[in-house]
């Protein structure tokens, strides 16, 4: 390969083999989880900050269709191996009425169309990152002549050489359609597209961004394709790649499985049995776990943390620390320590502490003022001789105190007051 160009990997095979752009994209849109009832429910670059199926409505049921779709981009598992994990999520979840439903070829197309899509976005959106990333003076679109039943139009723009600030790519960056197999190289020099068979003298064809009125999109683009996938986060792929392209899937589906009902069941559990047994005993639960994006925001301020899951031990909630924010005015009541982690799940806002390296989980409180969860990332927990992300203490303050800028970072989210 000369220096300087990327190849392209346009087949479904040579998409499986992951990169670290690629699953950065699709790990970074794994915060944000949208129930849906129809397909275009979320409309062209809003699937690049957030993950649906269509007609899947339930946040315990997404989770695991995620985690089935994380584990083909990242492990490069194949359409079969998904079909499997997709099997298992609609018998745990008991889910029914979604389309495909009911015969064998129903579900072969529906599983196909979730599988591919996901690779080939997630694939084109990582390309598009390294694109920019490189710098190259021209971006080619490629055709991939192995499909069975290419697109005229597709076909026709397979060797367009334009500069990556051209109109065209706004609309007709790949795919550009449902199981459209497109992609795009870059290139510094022209004689060099020249020799991969581009042209750096073509130009789109007369009434390339006419639009067609059945679709709403220009001609030869799928209805909802009409825009390029990745382009409005290709600066963070581009800056979490190193981190999140990295990590193993395992730690995703760990993660995942914060959001879920059965963990949040297991933590009102382990309250209630504490607030029974007001005793410190060194008991500990999972209260949830860091989100990838919060994670990557600590690898760049060199503070990693220890593992994606936060440990609380019983002293918070009976012990000294307890019975001083008790006297204070600021614990936590006992209904808001058993919704402790839903709130984790979905804070308000995300901080970190420029003074002591910890994370703030903000929400808010039932009187009107904000709870801080305290997570020290990487504490050295001597009982059980290793590293824990940790819950170091949990009350309520006043919206004020967290609204500093000088030493306060906000993650995500803001503080409202």
């Amino acid at each position: 390969m000369a220096r300087g160009e990327l190849s392209g990997r346009a087949t479904l095979d040579r998409a499986r083999l992951p990169f670290a752009g690629q699953i950065a994209f699709f790990r970074a849109k794994l915060g944000n989880l949208v129930p849906t009832a129809r397909w275009d429910d979320l409309w062209k670059s809003a699937h690049d900050s957030a993950f649906m199926v269509a007609g899947a409505a339930k946040a315990d049921l997404l989770a695991d269709l995620a985690a089935a779709v994380d584990r083909a981009i990242s492990e490069g598992a194949g359409l079969e191996a998904f079909r499997k994990d997709f099997e298992a999520a609609v018998k745990k979840h008991d889910w029914h009425g979604w389309t495909g439903e009911g015969s064998a070829k129903g579900r072969a197309w529906r599983t196909r169309i979730i599988y591919q899509t996901n690779l080939l976005t997630s694939y084109n959106a990582g390309r598009f990152a390294q694109l920019k990333a490189a710098g190259f003076r021209y971006w080619i679109y490629r055709h991939n002549d192995s499909v069975r039943h290419p697109r005229p139009q597709h076909v026709a723009w397979s060797g367009l050489t334009l500069p990556p600030d051209h109109p065209f790519w706004r609309t007709h960056y790949p795919p550009n359609g449902w199981l459209c197999h497109c992609y795009v190289i870059g290139t510094n020099n022209p004689e060099r597209a020249r020799r991969l068979g581009a042209d750096p003298d073509k130009q789109p064809p007369d009434g390339w961004d006419a639009i067609d009125a059945k679709t709403g999109e220009p001609v030869g683009i799928d209805k909802g394709w009409g825009y390029a996938p990745g382009a409005s986060v290709a600066d963070r792929v581009s800056a979490l790649a190193p981190k999140l392209g990295r990590l193993p899937a395992r730690l995703v589906s760990d993660w995942l499985a914060a959001s879920t009902p059965a963990l949040r069941e297991a933590w009102r559990g382990f309250v209630d049995e504490v607030l029974a047994d007001p005793v410190p005993r060194g008991r500990m639960a999972m209260l949830g776990a860091m989100s990838l994006e919060d994670m990557a925001f600590l690898d760049a301020q060199g503070r990693p943390p220890a593992r994606a899951d936060l440990t609380i031990e019983d002293r918070l909630l009976v012990g000294k620390k307890a019975r001083r924010h008790e006297q204070a005015g600021d614990a936590l009541s006992p209904e808001e320590w058993r919704a402790l982690a839903e709130y984790l799940n979905a804070p308000e806002a995300v901080l970190f502490d420029r003074e002591t390296g910890n994370l703030l989980y903000v929400f808010p409180a039932a009187d009107g003022r904000k709870g801080k969860i305290v997570v020290n990332p990487d504490f050295w927990h001597k009982p059980t001789k290793q590293s824990l992300a940790s819950v170091r203490t949990v009350f309520k303050l006043g919206a004020d105190a967290l609204m500093n800028p000088n030493r306060y970072a906000v993650i995500r989210g803001e503080v409202r007051k």
